[in-house]
């Protein structure tokens, strides 16, 4: 059922496109509500053909009676009848060897008889006065500009489906975009922007007989909607629940909550594999073996998204190392190696707002190059030698390093925990020690020891080797709260990740304390070796990259 103008350009573009059409040209009057113009360059439709096309269950992009290996965009040949029946449709075609063109119209469901007419090879399709005929449909339509959106939306997404073909598309006399054919790559730049397209990696996976190209947004490039999610499956466009889980659960652990990534994802697969007559506007489609795509998605756009910084799109195996050393303030026991960035003092009252803690960098050949500064006791300040000026979140970074050392020492066999010299007691509420009780062997085994310690507390004895020292209280009161909302019934690896993140947190050097240019330098090497550095545990960025270029604009100096 054709519910909006767009619902009539889709059709009326796929038609096109199953046609061999090379190119295609949209034009809308009014979002498509007064008109909607479609020409392409396709096989066209032979006269004899043309009153066939216009009625109903008239399938004749099917060659034969096979219904499995549908190959066409369209195939049920109801289209031209449901625009023909709410609107007034002009159809002129040429085939290629036809001596003209010829034209059908229909109005409201009335036909009109096939009449000569001139025009190119190929075929256009005029649409006006748009729900003419059924005024109570034609009240739901919305601004003229709202359908419009719609309409170039449905447009830009079979673009990106066939980067082959050149598209122009025009409103109300305005040129949105015109494309020229083009390569993968170039299409989606063009169509999702420039800015946008440099971020994005390269995918390309195969399993068995299906195969995954395409390229996923870096952890930083996010949207407030899915709307700069494209999904294509044997080149048609579509929006199906299977692939948008499959995008949702790999991006889960690198992106904040309530944000969207932006990927452009190109699935191929044999057309019995897959059933496309499940959807009304064939958006929606049911796998023969749907668990086997969605691990291929989720699998190579995790490894696409554990690529450290500056390794391009190679994803990069999470390493099994031991975590960064840095000095603590205080001289430390004799004979104790600190294990990592343990909180241990706070920074003195008064501090300058920014320490330079180097005039000269050391070494700014690295990705994210040698820090120079540091910058209310929060920030790192680095330099490049490509002239980029860099900013890190020291607390957001090492919280991700850390994430990614418990990971990594959980994923072989086990995180490698810290007896306390001294156990601590943490007072909880009854409910929250009995929930931590229960899971305690699945605790030991991510480096944290505790038991019951009489009514409303436990007893910590060991903490993960990663965290440093910090205080145990606020983790373990932050772990009971992950429990509590995962739910009684859940078993603790379905909320791993999360767990992982809270304790991660609670082991990362915190905003206000004050770093030594090697710490800083350090601290930089490790993000640019460790798996998806960009963004913290909770998906917020850890640093931000400022060109030369970037500032003498803000400076109005280009």
């Amino acid at each position: 059922m054709i519910e909006r103008p767009a619902a009539a350009v889709k059709e009326l573009v796929e038609n096109a496109l199953d046609a061999g059409a090379r190119r295609i040209a949209v034009s809308l009057t009014d979002g498509g509500i007064a008109a909607i113009e479609i020409a392409d360059d396709g096989a066209g439709i032979a006269a004899e053909e043309l009153a066939l096309a216009v009625q109903r269950h008239a399938t004749s992009k099917l060659a034969g009676d096979d219904l499995v290996r549908i190959a066409t965009l369209g195939f049920r040949g109801e289209a031209l009848p449901s625009i023909g029946a709410a609107a007034r449709l002009a159809i002129t075609s040429r085939p290629r060897d036809a001596p003209h063109a010829s034209q059908i119209r229909v109005e409201g469901g009335r036909v009109f008889p096939v009449e000569p007419a001139a025009g190119p090879p190929g075929t256009r399709v005029l649409v006006t006065d748009f729900f003419f005929a059924t005024p109570a449909r034609r009240k739901f339509l919305k601004h003229p500009s709202t359908e419009a959106e719609h309409a170039e939306a449905v447009v830009r997404r079979l673009a990106l489906a066939a980067p082959a073909v050149a598209f122009r598309f025009e409103q109300d006399g305005r040129t949105l975009f015109d494309l020229p054919a083009q390569e993968m790559p170039a299409r989606v730049a063009s169509l999702i922007g420039a800015g946008a397209a440099s971020t994005l990696i390269p995918l390309s996976a195969q399993r068995g007989a299906v195969r995954l190209t395409g390229f996923a947004g870096g952890p930083t490039l996010t949207r407030a909607t899915a709307a700069g999610q494209f999904m294509v499956v044997n080149g048609r466009p579509v929006a199906d629940p299977v692939l948008k889980t499959a995008i949702r659960v790999a991006y889960r652990p690198v992106i904040a909550e309530r944000r969207h990534p932006v990927a452009a994802l190109y699935l191929a697969l044999p057309p019995e594999e897959v059933d496309v007559n499940v959807h009304p506007a064939k958006l929606e489609l049911r796998f023969r073996d749907p668990a086997a795509v969605r691990s291929l998605v989720i699998s190579t756009l995790a490894g696409a998204l554990s690529g450290a910084i500056g390794s391009g799109a190679a994803p990069i195996p999470v390493p099994a190392r031991p975590p960064l050393r840095l000095s603590p303030a205080p001289p430390a026991p004799s004979g104790y190696a600190s294990p990592g960035f343990a909180e241990t003092v706070l920074p003195l009252a008064g501090q300058p707002a920014a320490r330079v803690v180097s005039p000269e960098p050391a070494d700014a050949s690295h990705p994210l190059g040698a820090a120079v500064a540091q910058v209310f006791g929060t920030y790192i300040v680095a330099v490049t030698s490509e002239d980029e000026l860099v900013l890190v979140d020291q607390h957001a970074a090492h919280e991700r390093l850390t994430h990614e050392t418990l990971r990594a020492q959980h994923l072989s066999g086990g995180v490698r925990s810290q007896p306390l010299l001294l156990p601590a007691v943490v007072d909880l509420p009854q409910a929250d020690v009995e929930r931590l009780a229960a899971r305690a062997e699945e605790l030991a085994a991510l480096g944290l020891v505790l038991e019951p310690f009489g009514p409303g507390a436990v007893l910590v004895r060991a903490l993960p080797a990663s965290l440093g020292l910090p205080e145990p209280g606020p983790i373990i009161r932050d772990l009971a709260d992950e429990l509590a909302e995962s739910g009684e019934e859940t078993v603790l690896a379905a909320r791993l990740d999360a767990v992982l993140a809270r304790m991660a947190c609670h082991g990362s050097i915190r905003a206000g304390r004050q770093l030594s240019r090697p710490e800083m330098d350090a601290l930089l090497r490790q993000m640019e070796a460790t798996p998806r550095a960009a963004t913290c545990s909770h998906g917020r960025p850890t640093f931000l990259k400022l060109s030369k270029a970037d500032l003498e604009r803000f400076f109005s100096r280009r």
